[in-house]
């Protein structure tokens, strides 16, 4: 488990990063910054710091950081009940994001279904990552996630800074597709 002294220097690289990108923090969303490890204890691969601004009945609005090369894992947001799943809006504000979702694969073998050149690899447990359409956001650019689809994404070379608008976020229906991930266990 990725320590308290571990996770509180995260909060500090990623309000670094989001000051970088011209995000300014209350002295509450920095203290409350969530550090999600995604029970891996391999925050520097995989993970999120997350700033929530607002999550009420009718939308969200998030800051998500991550550090060069930290992964989110894998996920989609189902329905339930009578809720559609969350639909969601990634607009990159700083760094480069490569967002993969399922669909058709650009550069898929023939052979045996792998991607060939790839931009970015898995950090391991690589056989939970099938989305393999890839979409890169730079500064500006923004994608639209429809509920229930398979995505994960990856920070570039100096992190990245993403900006989330949504319909409502219930982080603990989501669903993995690695069964080891404990999404409400792994943040703090």
């Amino acid at each position: 488990m990725t320590s308290e002294a571990e996770r509180e220097q995260a909060r500090e690289r990623a309000a670094d990063l989001l000051h970088e990108a011209g995000v300014v923090l209350t002295g509450d969303e920095r203290r409350e910054m969530e550090v999600v490890d995604y029970s891996f204890d391999r925050l520097e691969e995989v993970g999120t710091e997350i700033v929530v601004y607002e999550n009420n009945d009718r939308y969200c609005a998030k800051e998500l950081v991550l550090f060069d090369g930290q992964t989110c894992p894998e996920h989609r947001h189902p329905p339930f009940d009578d809720y559609p799943g969350k639909q969601e809006t990634f607009r990159c504000r700083w760094g480069d994001v490569y967002l993969y979702v399922e669909g058709e694969e650009a550069s898929e073998s023939e052979s045996d279904g792998t991607l060939q050149n790839p931009t970015v690899e898995p950090p391991f447990r690589d056989e939970y990552y099938t989305a393999s359409e890839e979409i890169h956001l730079t500064p500006g650019e923004q994608y639209t996630i429809p509920p229930d689809t398979r995505h994960w994404f990856v920070a570039g070379e100096d992190g990245a800074v993403i900006s989330e608008f949504s319909s409502p976020s219930f982080d603990e229906e989501d669903v993995f597709t690695d069964p080891k991930i404990d999404r409400m266990e792994s943040s703090y």
